[in-house]
């Protein structure tokens, strides 16, 4: 068994060059060296959103609230989020999604998925996808390939 309490594992804080994107995480699943699960704990300030709109091809996600109330931005339209809800995001498009604290107060949730690699994680919004071979989103071990792409990059099998 590996245990660790939050209390013990440092935020990583997320403020990219763009005035809606701003969280913190904690990421406890890499604290108890978890291989095969992820688990994060977020706190999302008001006003603020957390990773572009996005899906992944093969890791299955889940979100429980904590605490706080938000929004759930998905791939089939908007749901509130309120303490103790659980939304589950399927590994295809069907599992797009976003989360938006649209309150007053920090939005609380834990972020749990499969670990599964390679992966492709697509942003309809942006047209952009990421690779990941080696180790999948959110894990801490080296890649052997990995990068971000435009959707309409599309080139000929044979070509160059």
């Amino acid at each position: 068994m590996n245990k660790i309490n939050e209390d013990a594992v440092d935020w990583d804080e997320y403020d990219p060059d763009n005035e809606d994107t701003r969280f913190r995480r904690k990421t406890l699943s890499s604290a108890v060296d978890a291989t095969d699960l992820g688990c994060s704990l977020y706190e999302l300030p008001p006003g603020k959103r957390s990773w572009p709109f996005h899906y992944h091809t093969a890791n299955e996600e889940a979100v429980y609230v904590l605490a706080g109330g938000g929004m759930l931005r998905a791939a089939d339209g908007e749901a509130p989020l309120t303490a103790g809800d659980f939304v589950t995001l399927p590994a295809d498009e069907r599992g797009g999604h976003r989360i938006v604290n649209d309150s007053d107060e920090p939005l609380r949730y834990l972020m749990l998925s499969t670990m599964n690699e390679p992966d492709i994680t697509v942003y309809p919004e942006m047209e952009k996808f990421g690779v990941y071979v080696g180790s999948p989103p959110g894990g801490r071990d080296e890649r052997s390939l990995e990068g971000y792409y435009r959707l309409d990059d599309e080139v000929e099998y044979w070509g160059e």
